[in-house]
């Protein structure tokens, strides 16, 4: 559910345009040469541009299999980021001006990430729901309970999927799915099609290959990744804005891919079938309901998300209604104001 670039841009080389971006990038400006250009010329400004050295992870604390605990110290009550199994977790940590971690660190919280890693050919069948049982779960049982558990985007779906299973003091959910059917039918009839052509290569492989999921995210809103192109091809290469596009964008470019059984519950089950909105998901041998959930729940949701719709937020918990992209709430230049000042707080409640 992040948004995803259409470039690979793994550190050890350069970004390159995709075929399919190419074809997108034609249909949405075939009436238009210029923006053709313009937006051709910030791709290319985006593939030419300086990279700054990526910070070092924080110090692992814990590791269980492939999955690990990275601490960003700081003082005070403990809290547990657990991001989207798509999609590096370096969003929560783009860079030491960008990090919403270290940030925390310094406002009386004692901030941790998940950092799943690179799963395992063995993994081929372990579901979101078997992540949350067997990795998450045994991660954080070294915390006592005035832990916190924040979770966002996919990672809140799961966060919900674990407060049956571990009690907490609290639970943060940031821009996190839940009630699937408030997706648009575009939307789910958009991944339908895409399982369907992409399922048989996933069950031979183990896994769905991030490039699967780009085409999904480009199908979301083909011409805002155009216009940000159109855009960036105006900034000045060297100032702060063009840096910090450049990160997000290789951090959109990067990630693991799916492991067969996370791709096949989360198309399957949650996008088509809606067993967490309809109340049937279980979890180890649980059905999962936020209803039953005693700990307070801080439920972030986004009115302009074009990634998690405001009406597949869970409805649960004491909610904060934003107007800041799936992004911009966490890294955006009104992120501070709008959500993480009063995230510390409810972060820093006593249990």
């Amino acid at each position: 559910m992040e948004p995803v670039a259409p470039f690979l841009a793994a550190p050890q080389h350069r970004p390159r345009p995709l075929p399919l971006f190419m074809e997108m990038l034609r249909q949405e400006t075939a009436a238009n040469p210029a923006r053709m250009a313009q937006a051709l010329a910030g791709v290319r400004a985006y593939q030419e541009a300086p990279r700054a050295d990526r910070l070092a992870p924080a110090p692992a604390v814990k590791t269980i299999g492939r999955v690990t605990l990275r601490a960003f110290g700081g003082s005070g009550p403990p809290a547990v980021f657990v991001p989207s199994l798509i999609n590096s977790p370096d969003v929560l940590d783009v860079s030491s001006e960008n990090s919403v971690l270290r940030w925390l660190a310094g406002q009386g919280v004692r901030p941790y990430l998940v950092d799943w890693g690179m799963p395992f050919d063995v993994e081929r069948d372990l579901s979101i729901g078997g992540h949350v049982e067997t990795l998450l779960l045994p991660l954080l049982a070294d915390f006592g309970p005035d832990l916190r558990i924040a979770g966002y985007c996919l990672g809140g779906t799961m966060t919900l999927a674990l407060a049956m299973l571990r009690p907490a003091a609290g639970y943060a959910l940031l821009a996190a799915p839940w009630v699937f059917r408030g997706f648009t039918d575009a939307s789910r009839m958009m991944m339908t099609e895409l399982w369907g052509h992409s399922h048989l290569i996933a069950d031979r492989l183990g896994y769905l290959p991030m490039e699967v999921l780009q085409i999904a995210f480009w199908r979301l809103d083909p011409a805002r990744t155009i216009d940000k192109f159109e855009r960036f091809a105006h900034l000045d290469p060297g100032s702060t804005k063009a840096a910090e596009f450049v990160a997000l964008e290789d951090w959109a470019n990067g990630g693991a891919p799916l492991t067969y059984g996370a791709a096949r519950e989360m198309i399957e089950d949650l996008f088509l079938r809606d067993l967490a909105g309809r109340g049937t998901w279980q979890i180890a041998g649980r059905t999962v309901d936020p209803a039953t959930i005693a700990a307070p729940i801080f439920n972030v949701v986004s009115r302009t998300d074009r990634i998690v719709p405001a009406a597949s937020a869970a409805p649960v918990g004491t909610r904060l209604d934003l107007d800041l992209g799936h992004v911009g709430m966490l890294v955006g230049s009104r992120a501070k104001a709008v959500l993480l000042e009063r995230l510390a707080a409810w972060l820093r409640e006593p249990s």
